[in-house]
């Protein structure tokens, strides 16, 4: 195989390569840092010989995530306690085909900030296994563990995903909106009895301010303590974008042109069961460039 047919077959992959590398890193810029750099690599190698050219990238894109994700470990560049994962950002009814293939299998936000909780090597067995039905034969000698080992990171990543109750949101976008735009409408009137209406008793609010104000980062729990903290942070002069996050309903805040804030909801049966929030204005701006310029 020539470059030239090397360069159209890789492209033929790009989509997966980066479904597969956004569900390890739980962000979208690292991931197409990691296609790039898988690129990079195959082309330098060759793929003469090779029978299984995805099976192949698949293998070359997993090894580039673990020393991503190891090296993370080793600098600490997360908040320890709360990390918010990159979203997936796009206007209702014009979600992308590269977007779509990153969504399948309904990964949602809720359930990626579960994975990203798992040890570099644990991800890798979840992920490759459960999610892309890789066998453990081939994901052994990524993780330089036994088949029997892999299997068993695998066996305990997914308990912790099971432990974790990861809701399975409403599908009806709309009802969604509906309860979302509830929830604004009552933080900015300051109607306790309203918010706490379409709230779950159990609802878990994270925020993420990100690595330049991490002590104000936060997890809230219960509807009482939420609803308290979203009428604290109810702006009436923010702009509300409405957007969807992962393919569920979601909002970006914008303040004197500025995107400020980007909110994430989870919806079960009616009501918010979780809220994730990235306060970071640079990384929402990130995340959502282009989205809020076009709906604004």
């Amino acid at each position: 195989m020539d470059e030239r047919e090397l360069v159209v077959r890789f492209d033929e992959h790009r989509t997966h390569l980066r479904a597969v590398a956004y569900r390890m890193l739980g962000s979208i810029a690292e991931a197409d840092d990691a296609v790039q750099d898988t690129w990079v690599r195959a082309s330098r190698a060759g793929a003469e010989g090779v029978e299984n050219l995805g099976g192949w990238l698949t293998r070359i894109v997993t090894r580039v995530c673990l020393n991503m994700l190891r090296s993370r470990t080793m600098r600490r560049e997360e908040p320890l306690e709360v990390h918010v994962p990159d979203p997936i950002v796009s206007r209702e009814g014009e979600l992308q085909p590269e977007d779509e293939a990153m969504l399948a299998d309904s990964v949602g936000l809720a359930l990626q900030v579960v994975i990203d909780s798992l040890t570099p090597a644990e991800r890798i067995a979840f992920v490759l296994h459960d999610m892309f039905a890789f066998p453990f034969e081939e994901i052994a000698p990524m993780v330089e563990r036994t088949p029997d080992a892999t299997r068993q990171l695998a066996s305990r990543a997914r308990r912790r995903v099971q432990g974790a109750e990861v809701p399975s949101a409403d599908i009806d976008i709309a009802q969604q909106r509906t309860v979302v735009n509830a929830f604004f409408a009552a933080a900015r009137a300051g109607d306790v009895d309203a918010l706490v209406a379409v709230l779950d008793p159990d609802v878990v609010l994270r925020a993420d301010f990100g690595p330049a104000r991490p002590a104000a980062s936060r997890i809230v729990r219960g509807a009482e303590a939420v609803s308290a903290q979203a009428r604290l942070g109810a702006n009436p002069n923010a702009k509300l974008h409405p957007v969807l996050v992962n393919g569920s309903a979601g909002v970006v805040a914008e303040l004197r042109g500025r995107p400020f804030s980007l909110l994430a909801f989870t919806v079960v049966d009616g009501k918010i069961v979780e809220i994730d929030v990235i306060a970071d204005p640079a990384r929402v701006d990130r995340v959502a460039a282009g989205v809020v310029g076009r709906t604004g």
